[in-house]
């Protein structure tokens, strides 16, 4: 499928699977770095791990990840959910990690730690999120899969749940990926082509709490490792291509105890007026480059206004039909972008809605040094 040399060769590669381990395991452990990207590495364990305790903590150069400054490099890494490992097979983990300093306080990109406070502070209202992540699928250049290499596909509409030649690309990534995460144990729900051509969408959730976000991580790493054996790269970028080409957003949907139960839409409507008076504050976390993507066109309201409505797909938030004639349910807020943190994203609609916890804070901008460059860069015109 690939035009590009740079792939996995998977043929030879099978026969090295198949070898005998001897009795030990391989545990990748998945962190988040300085770039809102992922980073991996690998540790053998003499043994198959029954629990999360069995797993040491680790280390890494946190200068080489734009986490650490280079006089005080270690950052450790602390095992908070393991999955089965779908490339190796067998009793082999993937082990999905917060980042911690010397000092005993998460690294300034730990954004999992505040949430989890928040969300353990208010678990007796049950919130439940489930996920879209939207994505786009490039090829080795940089230019999405599938596009001609001197100019445009045609206009949007038949590729959005495109079916045939010319209106999807890389399905065979996207099945992959879906098998992938099932072999996991990542609960993903779905998985449709977007209105972009290169463009697709999967669905995690619905989860409980902070396993949203564990989740939904580990769920991109895997995309990024399925697309590397493709010789392809994946961009969460909310607005890759400028124009009239829909951008990629990360709609949230929430629910509470509350929510669900009979007369839940007023708690509904009271998250409304919650989320409306601290638009700012959601948006500063939502994402970046989203101001890009929430133009109030493709299916997007503005990036300054708050709005909602049932069945409206150009608020920043919208309630289903079915659930507003049923009375209860749910809303889904569509205003974050498709590289946003889940963990930032969950955790400031849980303070939001319930308050804020002392030792927490779901206002901590996305940046706070200097990044190192990790994701594609995109380009903003034809190459």
């Amino acid at each position: 499928m690939a035009e590009s040399t740079i792939i996995s060769n998977t043929a030879n590669l099978e026969k090295y699977l198949k070898l005998d381990q001897k009795g030990a395991i391989i545990a990748e452990y998945v962190w988040i770095d300085g770039s809102n990207g992922v980073r991996s590495k690998c540790k053998t364990l003499k043994s198959k791990p029954a629990s999360l305790e069995d797993l040491p903590e680790w280390n890494f150069d946190g200068s080489s990840t734009g986490q650490a400054p280079g006089d005080n490099s270690d950052v450790y890494l602390r095992p908070v959910a393991m999955y089965p490992d779908p490339f190796r097979l067998g009793d082999n983990i993937l082990v999905m990690c917060e980042t911690w300093m010397s000092d005993g306080k998460p690294n300034a990109y730990n954004f999992r730690h505040d949430a989890a406070v928040v969300m353990e502070a208010h678990k007796e209202h049950e919130f439940w999120f489930g996920l879209e992540q939207e994505y786009t699928l490039l090829d080795f250049y940089g230019w999405p899969y599938g596009w001609p290499k001197n100019g445009f596909p045609a206009p949007q509409g038949p590729y959005y749940c495109g079916v045939g030649t010319g209106k999807v690309f890389c399905r065979d990534i996207v099945e992959a990926h879906y098998k992938a995460c099932m072999y996991a144990g990542i609960n993903i729900s779905g998985t449709n082509a977007e209105v972009m051509p290169a463009q697709w969408e999967y669905q995690v959730g619905p989860c409980t709490g902070i396993s949203l976000g564990d989740e939904l991580w580990m769920s991109r790493f895997l995309l990024h490792r399925v697309a590397e054996e493709f010789g392809a790269k994946v961009t969460f970028a909310p607005k890759p291509i400028p124009g009239d080409w829909n951008g990629a957003g990360l709609h949230t949907n929430v629910s509470t105890k509350e929510m669900r139960a009979e007369g839940g839409m007023k708690h509904i409507e009271a998250a409304m007026e919650k989320l409306a008076s601290r638009q700012a504050e959601h948006m500063a976390v939502y994402g970046e480059d989203n101001q890009l993507r929430m133009t109030g066109k493709h299916e997007t309201a503005s990036y300054d206004k708050f709005t909602w409505g049932v069945a409206n797909r150009g608020a920043s938030v919208r309630v289903n039909r079915a659930c507003a004639e049923e009375g209860k349910g749910y809303f889904e807020d569509r205003r974050p972008a498709s590289n946003a943190d889940p963990y930032q994203i969950t955790g400031i609609i849980v303070e939001t809605l319930c308050g804020k916890v002392e030792g927490a804070d779901m206002t901590k901008k996305v940046r706070e040094a200097e990044p190192v460059i990790l994701d594609t860069i995109v380009p903003i015109a034809k190459p």
